[in-house]
């Protein structure tokens, strides 16, 4: 969208922004000072602390970057914002975090206790089918939801069409681009982020607990609510605050349906009002959210901490449902994933199969290599990254490196728009600094080099990502015994071989999955994408986008069921490790 010549085309306020960053020296020379100062006592591999710290300084570029830009802005629009723009936006933001949290916390919880601790009818197909929703983008279910159930989806046009309506005035029907038709599509396509949690949770209890709540009186209601709901309530407060992550970033789905969230609003700031400053300042508010969604999820668990005293588990007692209750059970837990998968895919699927010719004709073929090229090489890269962190944490040890580990993960809270921002201004700077070298040096105008190109773009990706993948990475390091390192380290190999003859034979399959992890995240990927790639690249996410727009959605369903399709297979990854995960257990 902005891959432009230097100088020239840079967008009203880009150029002078990017001349305010030069407190990012001051910034980063600290960091190389706390480098120094941070050293842990393992001297033997001072190359990594100093790794750790380049990718430390990278990642935190774009926060470093708003925080900058907001602080120092060409002109004070602060109380413009205050007074207009950003009571709506945080309104609108709230409402709908909120109302799509408490959604997912119901659907996802409910789901999860009776999944884990009742048998009845479909019980062990649906605990497979309710992760499928995940798999399904937010802006795809808004897509979807908007053609079935608008004023000339075949909803309404079947009850005008039996009940002999005229107009939209001789009847009633809820809105579904609105506040509470966003909070339905988001809420039906996030709450297994809860439900995976809570699962896990509720798989991984003592059973003598509940069994002494049950023993001294308590119903199998009470027992939920005093005993498993208290002691899973740190894994629950964790999928909540994904969810509302999720709709922090989301940028398509709020868009179509006509909902003004931050998001949007940062966009619409960003690119319609050619306002630089203001959006970086509500890219600030947004920070402040994220930094208060953790400060909430932290605080919410108050330090307690719960663990089971003996190593051997016995299988979770299932307790029978039968007739009225079993079916009411089985339609409880079979809703979510109807309204979360099946009324998305139901939509596309047909329009797909009809109009597969016109979406290759459209540009479907090279959007799709366009993504599967681009997410192959952020997942390549992000693991790469994943892997050195991980194993500088294991080596060195000294605080500093521990603590870049937890910041770099925090790249998955910053939204798309947000991380756009503040690469496309450092960028940018950097571009005109060698154009202005070159031009007055040789005479050459080296135009833009890294801001609207691939590497901008991959390079979001992968701070987005690294979370994503650094999770199952450190976890397959974890479960190698140092004492292999103490072995080698004997027979004389330093830590490089270390890593290449030992470890990585190892974790080829925690590798594995944090690549694909990574890969089916950027497929998926709109927001960053929108506001970083370069002139004509169009990716699956962006190709869905720009049809969706031009209500051309019959041929935007061959994008959008592919996007679907490739999500599957992570998530039902997911959650066969989650829903074997306890031992002594069945399923």
């Amino acid at each position: 969208m902005l891959a432009m010549s230097a100088h020239n085309s840079q967008p009203t306020g880009l150029a002078t922004s990017a001349q305010r960053l030069s407190p990012l020296g001051g910034a980063m020379g600290a960091l190389f000072s706390a480098v120094r100062n941070g050293r842990g006592t393992r001297t033997a591999a001072p190359v990594w602390t100093i790794i750790t710290a380049l990718i430390l300084a990278l990642i935190s570029l774009p926060i470093v970057t708003i925080i900058v830009l907001a602080l120092t802005p060409t002109e004070n629009i602060w109380p413009h914002l205050v007074s207009t723009v950003l009571p709506h936006s945080l309104l609108s933001t709230a409402i709908l975090a909120g109302g799509v949290a408490t959604a997912c916390f119901i659907a996802g919880t409910g789901a999860a206790w009776l999944i884990t601790m009742y048998r009845f009818p479909g019980r062990e197909m649906l605990d497979r089918l309710l992760v499928l929703p995940l798999a399904v983008p937010t802006y795809i279910a808004a897509y979807c939801y908007a053609e079935l159930l608008d004023y000339a989806g075949p909803v309404q046009t079947y009850l005008r069409t039996t009940f002999g309506f005229a107009t939209v005035h001789d009847y009633w029907f809820p809105q579904i681009r609105s506040l509470g038709g966003g909070v339905l599509v988001m809420a039906s396509v996030l709450y297994p982020y809860v439900y995976l949690t809570a699962r896990s949770s509720f798989a991984q209890q003592s059973v003598c607990v509940l069994e002494v709540a049950r023993t001294l009186g308590r119903s199998p209601i009470a027992t939920f609510f005093s005993v498993a709901l208290p002691i899973a309530r740190p894994a629950i407060a964790a999928g909540v605050a994904l969810v509302i992550m999720e709709c922090l970033n989301d940028l398509g789905a709020v868009q179509y349906l006509g909902i003004d969230s931050l998001s949007a609003t940062i966009y619409s700031t960003w690119l319609h009002r050619s306002n630089i400053g203001g959006a970086a300042q509500l890219a600030t508010v947004m920070l402040m959210l994220v930094v208060m969604l953790f400060a909430l999820e932290r605080a919410s668990r108050r330090g307690a901490r719960s663990h089971n005293t003996t190593g051997r588990y016995r299988a979770i007692p299932f307790h029978e449902l039968t007739g009225a209750k079993g079916w009411c059970a089985a339609l409880f837990t079979a809703i979510p994933f109807v309204l979360g998968f099946v009324v998305p895919v139901a939509v596309i699927a047909p329009d797909a199969i009809k109009h597969t010719s016109e979406a290759i004709s459209s540009g479907f073929l090279d959007a799709a290599l366009n993504s599967l090229f681009l997410s192959a090489m952020a997942a390549a890269i992000a693991v790469v990254v994943a892997l050195t962190l991980a194993y500088a944490t294991r080596i060195v040890g000294s605080g500093f490196v521990r603590t870049a580990g937890r910041v770099a993960a925090l790249g998955y809270a910053i939204p798309g728009t947000v991380l756009a921002i503040g690469l496309l201004i450092p960028l940018a700077a950097f571009d005109n600094r060698v154009d202005d070298f070159m031009r007055a040096t040789f005479g050459v105008s080296t135009g833009l080099l890294l801001s609207g190109s691939l590497f901008a773009l991959t390079l979001a990706y992968v701070i987005r990502f690294l979370a994503v993948g650094l999770a199952p990475i450190d976890a397959g390091l974890g479960r190698i015994s140092t004492n292999l390192d103490a072995a080698a380290r004997t027979l004389g190999q330093n830590s490089f071989s270390v890593l290449w003859r030992i470890h990585l034979p190892l974790l080829i399959p925690p590798i594995g999955a944090a690549a694909l992890l990574v890969f089916v995240d950027g497929m998926k990927e709109l927001p960053a994408t929108l506001l970083l790639r370069p002139f004509n690249f169009e990716t699956l996410a962006t190709h869905v986008y720009n049809l969706a727009s031009l209500e051309q959605l019959e041929l935007a369903s061959v994008g959008s069921l592919t996007i679907v399709l490739v999500g599957l297979i992570p998530v039902l990854l997911l959650h066969e490790a989650i829903a074997g995960g306890r031992a002594g257990s069945g399923r």
